[in-house]
């Protein structure tokens, strides 16, 4: 395209380019050419270099680098723009305003930088005490942070590592290049990763732990049920619940907190099912335990505190609820404070109260009279009752077992209400509500009256109504009531209304491939099969073998025998990984003759006497040839044998033992065949690795010094 000669009147309308000092004309005017005719050779080959561009436009590559710099297609005067420009694109890659071509590195590694599975995570400062003290105990905080902020500083060096490459991108001049640069960061975001490979196994054993722990609602209705192990605390919760808690007859069958929900004056509550805790001190007690030590320390609920007086549970009563400073109960005293407080005797199906002997009922009796004295929960000031009911339950028949539910909901609501009554916001309230109570003015009773003519429309309704409705039927027959459904199929006959409902499959009636007479006929064959066997039908007939049949007998199992021990020998052969001809072995001598096979025919015991004519005993001469005999005679006797020429034996080699390429071959056709395949072997390695032959064994200049040596010239960079 050739170059506008003329400046227009307004340079800006058409949009001019007018070069520098270094691109003029014969005359010494600078040439002048349009920023539309740059942009339609970009579009036509957006790869073009700037001497392309300068040879095209007819001006110096110098000119065309200032346009370039100037029009913010490239950075840097002088760099030659082999990239496209900022408006397009190349295939694979992504340009960016201000850059020739530059990747976005960051969207490449998403994958790398674990930036949300940190902020899922849940922060320890952040969460409920009670979650907070709970992984504490399951996961060990120091831990926990520890791993999520190694996590984290893995993120934020990925981060620097793809902000570095991204700015060395701006000076990738080849798509090679910008591919080299991609290779390298993700390199070294993956060798940052393979580090955390400890962090990422332990937080995944967590989010998997995580993931399997209740939904326990810190503010909500709870209900929290403690005790030692095996006190029946877990068939309670599964009693008045739907959770479906393993109850087995043995200690800590419980490992974990169990949570199940019920219903109690249309509202919904939280019972918790918590681990069994011993008796020892607060630094003995292992994680188990300390999982519920965490639940009575944090959440607000009512407490139910199980005792099994049978002592089934491994543990007397003495060390349950005796008051000294020993005992499970003046252990974890301090942790009922402000709570509601029950008491639960349980498992009083196997021994009640009264029946225990007298020291143990002295124990009670005094638990009794402590926690009627309102000082083991203390919480006159918050609204919690202060006397502590003693309960009897049983999970087995299920004596009391509502009860006890009843009056734990009830004492909890009536702490919420009383809390809830202190604060300012019911202040706002009250003062917009007022309940009016009624008193009564006189001792006049007053019952509900309904009109008469409302009771006449209920009798008639009654009375009108054509059956009865099995509510009714119910509660008059009582225990003797039995649902039956199929008396109200009114469109079938009365007699074929309790038939049995066939059944179908794959479409067919299974009645109708049932034969009734079944069991008659089976009962006939069985009686058949007697007479059968009495008449001796199924009697094995004794055979006796004569001398003939034993003899074939007696070789057919030798013959057996020999075939088993020649299927061993010869899985062995083969089985074995010696070579098959080995470079010093010597011919295979002879293995078999006339006389072996005649001392074998003869232990089988095959007669050979009238064998010496037969067939195989008739063997090849030694002799070189018949025609170097002497003639036979006109009787047909043949001549004595001629005498071998005698032949010059070389010194170098023995006779016996030939060459090296002859040896294991048995033929020559098959002696060809291997040395062609040895050539076409030592041929194709000569020609892939460069050889002059099959001994050429030259190692040439792995770096030759007159090319590696020495500094570069004023010349190219590169080496021929």
């Amino acid at each position: 395209m050739s170059p506008v000669c003329q400046r227009p009147s307004n340079p800006c309308a058409v949009g001019v380019l007018t070069a520098g000092d270094e691109d003029k004309d014969c005359s010494g005017r600078p040439k002048i050419y349009e920023n539309a005719e740059l942009v339609e050779l970009l579009e036509e080959d957006s790869f073009q270099a700037q001497k392309e561009l300068a040879l095209t436009l007819e001006v110096t590559w110098q000119a065309v680098s200032h346009r370039l710099k100037s029009s913010g297609m490239i950075h840097k005067q002088g760099v030659s723009p082999d990239l496209a420009v900022n408006k397009y694109r190349w295939p694979g890659i992504e340009t960016e305003t201000g850059i020739g071509v530059r990747i976005n590195v960051l969207t490449l590694i998403s994958s790398f930088i674990p930036n949300p599975s940190c902020n899922e995570f849940p922060k320890l400062d952040d969460v409920h005490p009670f979650y907070a003290d709970l992984m504490n105990v399951l996961y060990d905080k120091d831990h926990y942070k520890l791993g999520l902020g190694q996590l984290n500083t893995a993120r934020h060096l990925i981060d620097n590592v793809a902000k570095d490459y991204v700015r060395l991108l701006k000076y990738g001049d080849s798509l090679y290049r910008c591919k080299q640069l991609k290779r390298a960061a993700l390199g070294r975001m993956a060798t940052i990763m393979k580090r955390q490979a400890a962090n990422l196994t332990y937080l995944e054993q967590v989010r998997q732990h995580l993931a399997r722990l209740p939904s326990i609602d810190p503010y909500t209705r709870t209900i929290i049920i403690c005790g030692f192990p095996n006190v029946g605390k877990s068939s309670f919760i599964n009693k008045i619940t739907r959770a479906d808690v393993e109850v087995q007859p043995y200690a800590f069958t419980t490992k974990s907190l169990y949570v199940g929900h019920t219903d109690y004056k249309y509202l919904r509550w939280q019972i918790i099912d918590t681990p069994g805790i011993l008796d020892h001190p607060l630094e003995d007690r292992n994680v188990i335990e300390m999982q519920a030590v965490t639940a009575l320390a944090h959440l607000r609920a009512a407490v139910l505190y199980f005792i099994d007086p049978s002592e089934q549970c491994g543990h007397t009563i003495e060390g349950q609820i005796s008051l000294d400073n020993i005992s499970l109960f003046e252990g974890i005293k301090p942790l009922f404070t402000n709570k509601p407080l029950i008491v639960v005797l349980n498992k009083v199906d196997v021994v009640r109260p009264e029946d225990l002997p007298s020291h143990k009922r002295e124990l009670l009796q005094k638990l009794e009279e402590v926690c009627t004295s309102g000082k083991i929960t203390n919480g006159e000031s918050t609204g919690v009752p202060g006397d502590v009911p003693l309960m009897m339950m049983s999970t087995v028949t299920g004596e009391g077992v509502q009860e006890v539910k009843i009056e734990a909901c009830e004492r909890l609501l009536a702490q919420r209400v009383t809390e809830k009554m202190r604060t300012k916001k019911v202040d706002g309230i009250l003062n917009r509500l007022h309940v009016a109570m009624p008193q009564p003015r006189d001792s006049k009773p007053r019952p509900a009256v309904i009109p008469e003519a409302v009771q006449l429309k209920k009798q008639a309704a009654f009375i009108s109504r054509k059956r009865k409705l099995e509510r009714e039927i119910e509660l008059e027959e009582g225990d003797d009531y039995v649902l039956d459904l199929k008396k109200n199929y009114e469109e079938i006959p009365e007699d074929e209304r309790h038939d049995v409902i066939p059944e179908f499959w794959e479409g067919h009636n299974i009645a109708d491939y049932i034969d009734p007479e079944i069991f008659e006929k089976l009962a006939e064959l069985e009686k058949e099969e007697e007479l059968r066997e009495m008449a001796g039908v199924y009697a094995v007939p004794k055979i006796e073998l004569d001398e003939t049949m034993k003899e074939i007998k007696d070789l057919a199992r030798q013959i057996r025998n020999k075939k088993a021990v020649l299927k061993d020998e010869s899985r062995l052969v083969k089985q074995s990984t010696k070579p098959v001809m080995p470079r010093t072995s010597r011919a295979r001598g002879r293995d078999r003759s006339t006389a072996g096979l005649r001392q074998e025919m003869e232990k089988l015991g095959v007669d050979m006497s009238d064998t010496k004519n037969a067939h195989f005993t008739r063997t090849r001469g030694h002799s070189r040839s018949r025609s170097k005999s002497v003639p036979a005679t006109a009787e047909g006797v043949e001549g004595p044998p001629a005498k071998r020429a005698r032949k010059d034996v070389s010194v170098g080699r023995s006779v016996s033992r030939p060459p090296r390429d002859e040896q294991g071959i048995k033929d020559v056709v098959l002696q060809k065949k291997a040395k062609k395949m040895a050539h076409v072997a030592i041929a194709k390695k000569v020609k892939k690795m460069g050889l002059k032959g099959e001994a050429d064994r030259f190692i040439g200049t792995k770096m030759p010094k007159h090319l590696f040596s020495g500094k570069r010239g004023i010349g190219k960079t590169t080496r021929r």
